[in-house]
């Protein structure tokens, strides 16, 4: 709790000294070579076909071209009731969305000074992995392109809920104290000890002798503590300092309700399984969850705007307002395909279009197909999307609450909104 607060209070002195005061630049569309008519008409249809679907309640688009921000506009309601509309300064869950906009900036930084390597075994930074046969000469490239044979997921809420649905007391409090001090929602927080007992778990986890392209999110969570062993910096005040605060991104962080922001919080699910009751304000994802909100697999939460200033960054390969806060040389190299001989798209933690996508009509593609081969971006379970081109200068973002009331809506994916609005504004600039 200290450090949350240590934080933040950080963050909000680097604003009064002027660190955080960088704006986004607006402009219509048509002001910068783009069919106005054509992308108000062919966007407001897409949004209508989504909420007609339920395939969310509410959504925003934001697209950037070079650095000005060109469309920006909400749709629908945060809730099927219809009561809150959605506002563009509404925080979002981003989900997986999480795993490039806070570990993945630090990797890097600690890449271009040479604190860590990408091919020298992960086991040389990571200690408990030199001691497990199948993990020691794993590298930080073939995790982070998910080429390392990982397992995908591991539910640790079954470490923590009894079959009956009570949680167990040795690891969950409904008051803070003496060894539960992460809090996990309202009323509930975790035992200090419960994060190693994860660790072990992802320790021990088993690994494909099949080298292939198997998405896998556990590092993520481990991620964190690598970055404040090699730093010896608190892992949130390092992405503050060196990230959010250069690039003026106000709302990007964890733990929202924490933080009094004015913004209101966009819901997502209605859980059944855990908390028992509407997730507003906290972090949808159960593994992050149980780290008290602060993970590297998912807990960041934002606004559309500071989530653009930090996918502006990538665009830019590094560079914002004249400064290299990243070596452009490291931005390239995460951003590009990494094992293309295994039929593996992904590139160091960023996702990438399929590696044959400008051939695929749009009902095939991923993302659009009209998306430069140099494109990248990420996708979060929650319904988020984010994405940058730096051949195209095109940056789009789509924030959603598609697991509202329920993760079982699956709308969004089968009908390809995300992509098809996306495309819009490829097909929209005038040549």
């Amino acid at each position: 709790m200290k450090k949350i607060a240590t934080s933040f209070f950080l963050f909000m002195f680097l604003i009064q000294l002027g660190f955080a005061q960088q704006e986004l630049v607006h402009a219509s569309p048509s002001q910068l070579g783009f069919d106005e008519a054509f992308i108000n008409q062919q966007v407001d249809s897409i949004m209508q076909v989504g909420i007609d679907s339920m395939a969310f309640p509410g959504a925003q688009v934001l697209v950037a071209k070079n650095d000005t921000v060109i469309f920006h506009k909400a749709y629908g309601f945060h809730t099927y009731d219809n009561l809150q509309a959605v506002s563009l300064n509404d925080l979002y869950d981003l989900a997986s969305v999480t795993k490039i906009s806070g570990p993945l900036p630090a990797l890097m930084k600690l890449v271009d000074e040479g604190k860590l390597d990408l091919d020298k075994p992960f086991s040389t930074y990571w200690e408990p992995w030199s001691k497990r046969k199948d993990k020691k000469d794993l590298t930080l490239r073939e995790i982070l392109a998910h080429q390392a044979g990982l397992v995908p997921y591991i539910v640790f809420l079954n470490e923590v809920v009894r079959k009956n649905g009570k949680v167990k007391r040795r690891f969950m409090h409904e008051t803070s104290g003496r060894r539960f001090h992460g809090q996990v929602f309202d009323g509930l927080y975790i035992n200090d000890r419960f994060e190693r007992k994860m660790n072990r778990i992802i320790n021990r986890s088993d690994v494909s002798d099949e080298k292939k392209y198997l998405y896998s999110g556990l590092t993520f969570l481990i991620f964190p503590s690598l970055i404040e062993q090699i730093t010896g910096t608190d892992y949130q005040t390092y992405l503050e300092e060196n990230f959010y605060g250069p690039i003026g991104s106000h709302t990007l962080g964890y733990l929202p309700k924490k933080k009094n922001y004015p913004n209101a919080i966009v819901p997502t699910e209605v859980d059944s399984l855990f908390r028992k009751t509407l997730v507003n304000g906290w972090v949808h994802d159960e593994n992050a969850s149980l780290k008290g909100g602060v993970s590297g697999n998912a807990g960041l939460f934002a606004t559309a705007d500071d989530l653009a200033k930090l996918m502006l960054l990538y665009q830019n390969y590094g560079k914002v307002d004249g400064k290299q806060l990243i070596s452009a040389e490291t931005v390239k190299e995460f951003t590009e395909v990494q094992y293309p001989e295994n039929e593996n798209r992904r590139g160091l933690g960023f996702d990438k279009p399929l590696l044959n996508n400008s051939e695929l009509p749009i009902a095939e593609a991923y993302p659009s197909p009209l998306a430069s081969p140099e494109s990248f971006g990420h996708s979060g379970f929650t319904g988020t999307f984010v994405w940058a081109d730096p051949v195209k200068k095109i940056t789009y973002i789509f924030l959603s609450n598609r697991v509202y009331p329920s993760r079982d809506h699956q709308k969004l994916y089968s009908l390809g909104i995300r992509e098809a609005l996306q495309d819009v504004f490829y097909q929209a600039e005038l040549k």
